[in-house]
């Protein structure tokens, strides 16, 4: 765990780093992010707080499951890449890219808050 005062000098350039790993994260492979928005777009997933998307419904198909483990795969591997240049945690970088996720989701999408209830936007 980093401490505070640490973590906090660190803020701007994990702010920078996650912005850079939402936006490059999904521009690299346009048919997933079409699929993933699509996914979205029909409520079987959404952003959670901790960086990572979740299933919203239980009954999503077998095609949002299989989607949201690649897409959480990829955001790992990106989250510890800028945790390893910027000496955080990977936990501290999904959490801030998190954060961004959460609060640039489109109206009409899901979130989680940080209680752990979905809620569309």
């Amino acid at each position: 765990m980093i401490p505070r005062r640490r973590l906090l000098s660190l803020l701007p350039r994990l702010a920078a780093a996650a912005a850079v790993v939402t936006v490059a994260g999904l521009a690299a492979v346009p048919a997933l992010a079409q699929t993933l928005d699509q996914a979205k777009a029909a409520g079987y997933v959404g952003e959670r707080p901790d960086g990572y998307l979740g299933l919203v419904r239980a009954d999503a198909p077998g095609w949002a499951r299989d989607l949201v483990t690649r897409v959480n795969a990829e955001r790992r591997a990106r989250y510890a890449e800028v945790a390893q240049r910027t000496g955080a945690s990977v936990r501290d970088v999904a959490i801030v890219a998190g954060q961004k996720l959460v609060s640039g989701a489109p109206s009409g999408h899901y979130v989680m808050t940080p209680q752990g209830t979905w809620v569309q936007r």
